[in-house]
């Protein structure tokens, strides 16, 4: 097949920026093995503090592997924990948070990195194409959002006064709407399917488990709607009782 001439002036062109950035980071390598563990550590915060978490990670993985045990291992740990998540890096970030919490289980920073568990988690449930095209998530597998609920009730439990619980609970009150979100999605699809049972089913876990989400309302609709299309009359007043304490406005009530 014939390659048109701006074709491959682009692909060279391609070419020629991978290569110079092959060379570069070959450079800032054999730099970072002639400098000091102290140079190399300082280099690595200022990249961190301008947002070059490529370079900071690259510092930070030398240290890591050369200087396990140094004086700025624990702190390495911590950095990378952040640099591997801004950069989108989850799985690695998670990988060095377990690795400092099962060997420094009293270590002062251990509610950061309990923290950092669960934005990593949070962000793996995170999807910014799909939320960017308006994509209807509700329904996406919740598994990444209910660890990074657990990591949050786990950083809570352990260290309720520390500096990150308020955002932690700010967090978990998103993430316990998403989780909720998504069971109300799955009594709704077995509806659709005239499972009631199975609706019935998750609709109770909904009014159960997430109480004071914004979907609980729509939960117990959902479960007025299920018994009375299986004749189960006593279940069906239950839910209707429930609906009326909680939410006297709605129209099934009045």
């Amino acid at each position: 097949m014939m390659m048109t001439k701006g074709r491959c002036l682009t692909l060279l062109l391609t070419l020629g920026l991978a290569l110079s950035g092959c060379a570069s980071h070959k450079d800032e390598d054999e730099k970072a093995k002639q400098n000091s563990p102290q140079q190399n550590f300082e280099s690595a915060e200022s990249a961190l503090a301008l947002g070059n978490y490529s370079k900071a990670i690259q510092l930070l993985e030398g240290l890591d592997s050369r200087y396990p045990f140094g004086p700025y291992s624990h702190q390495v740990q911590l950095d990378l924990m952040y640099g591997y998540y801004k950069q989108g890096d989850f799985a690695s970030a998670i990988s060095v948070i377990d690795r400092f919490t099962k060997l420094n289980p009293q270590h002062a920073d251990l509610d950061y990195a309990y923290y950092m568990r669960g934005l990593n988690h949070m962000a793996m449930d995170h999807n910014f194409f799909q939320e960017l095209l308006w994509v209807d998530r509700t329904d996406k597998d919740p598994s990444s959002s209910r660890q990074a609920f657990e990591d949050f009730s786990n950083l809570l439990k352990r260290f309720p006064n520390s500096k990150y619980a308020a955002d932690a609970k700010q967090r978990m009150v998103f993430l316990k709407n998403r989780l909720a979100n998504y069971e109300l999605a799955v009594a709704r699809y077995y509806v659709k399917r005239k499972a009631w049972v199975a609706a019935a089913n998750r609709a109770q876990t909904v009014v159960d488990d997430y109480k004071g989400t914004e979907a609980q309302e729509r939960a117990l609709e959902l479960l007025v709607n299920c018994y009375d299309e299986l004749g189960i009359n006593e279940l069906k007043q239950n839910a209707l009782a429930v609906l009326k304490a909680n939410y006297p406005n709605n129209s099934l009530v009045r």
